[in-house]
């Protein structure tokens, strides 16, 4: 799998979960600009791996604003450096000299197997990538999103952030025939890290735990202030968890359509769930998950690094 990201405080821990799965084998990893822009997402995603004692795994930069529009974020959920809140160290590797879709044409190219992409962020490299290479959509098994919502939105009554930066990008990547699977708000708003676990972090006796506790007190705090929760939603760990333990996920086939107007409903993730529109699903929608075992899952595989 490649993981396409923004961290981001969740994609940190999409990071550290992906790396850790023994049923996944991440080829490489490519950043967008997202919840900060991508110079300091890139940053982030190296200082992450570094952490993590994996300055190996390669990194491509891709994609600094959306396909048609400007980038736009908020510094409240992730801080100006998109990962603030805890000490990490400094990148001990650079990016690739060749960007993030011309990684990922030669990632799938090369791999044995069909690759599943798993994006964590705006979907603006997925969808360059499928534009660019359409003879190598069919070495992709599946795309595992973290993006949408088919209740409320959290950038716009109807959107969610990732969706809503790049809806054009968006539409790209659920109309490419590939199959999809949804982490959208309907299920990543129930996968808090609660004070509970983040002390279990902490807890581990490996610097590893102690950044990612704090990373978690930090991310929790807008998220107090807004929704008046107990600690933050790691929205992105949902995203690998279905890859990597989808039995923990309950998920539902629906037809999604990506809203691209300029409106109050500019990218809405449409759920067609009576079937009203006679098109078949295109994608799988989580819907609910097993909270304990998932928030196990995530602590095992912080106590696995150092």
């Amino acid at each position: 799998m490649i993981l396409d990201c923004d961290p981001g405080h969740d994609d940190a821990l999409a990071i550290a979960l992906a790396l850790a799965s023994p049923e996944l084998r991440v080829l490489g990893i490519t950043t967008v600009a997202g919840n900060a822009p991508l110079e300091r997402t890139t940053r982030n995603a190296l200082r992450t791996l570094t952490l993590l004692g994996r300055a190996d795994v390669p990194v491509a930069e891709g994609a600094a604003r959306p396909l048609l529009r400007e980038s736009q974020r908020s510094v409240e959920f992730h801080g100006e450096s998109g990962l603030d809140g805890a000490d990490l160290p400094e990148p001990g590797a650079e990016p690739l000299g060749d960007g993030a879709i011309a990684f990922m044409a030669s990632a799938v190219r090369g791999a044995p197997d069909p690759v599943t992409l798993i994006p964590t962020g705006p979907l603006t490299n997925v969808a360059l990538f499928l534009r660019a290479y359409p003879g190598l959509v069919d070495r992709v098994a599946a795309i595992a999103l973290m993006g949408g919502s088919t209740v409320e939105g959290n950038t716009t009554a109807s959107a969610e952030f990732n969706i809503w930066q790049d809806p054009e990008a968006a539409r790209i990547v659920f109309d490419s025939g590939i199959p999809i699977l949804m982490a959208g708000l309907d299920v990543t708003h129930k996968a808090l890290i609660l004070p509970g676990d983040i002390e279990r972090m902490a807890g581990l006796g490996n610097r590893t735990g102690l950044v990612f506790a704090d990373l978690m007190r930090f991310f929790a705090i807008h998220h107090r202030d807004r929704y008046g929760w107990d600690g933050p939603p790691v929205h992105d760990a949902v995203a690998v968890a279905m890859v990597a333990a989808p039995h923990l996920v309950e998920r539902r086939p629906v037809r999604v359509e990506i809203e691209t107007g300029d409106g109050p409903t500019r990218g809405r993730t449409v759920a067609d769930w009576e079937g009203l529109s006679g098109l078949r699903p295109n994608a799988e929608v989580g819907l609910d998950l097993d909270r304990p075992a998932f928030v196990d899952l995530i602590v095992d595989a912080l106590a696995s690094y150092p």
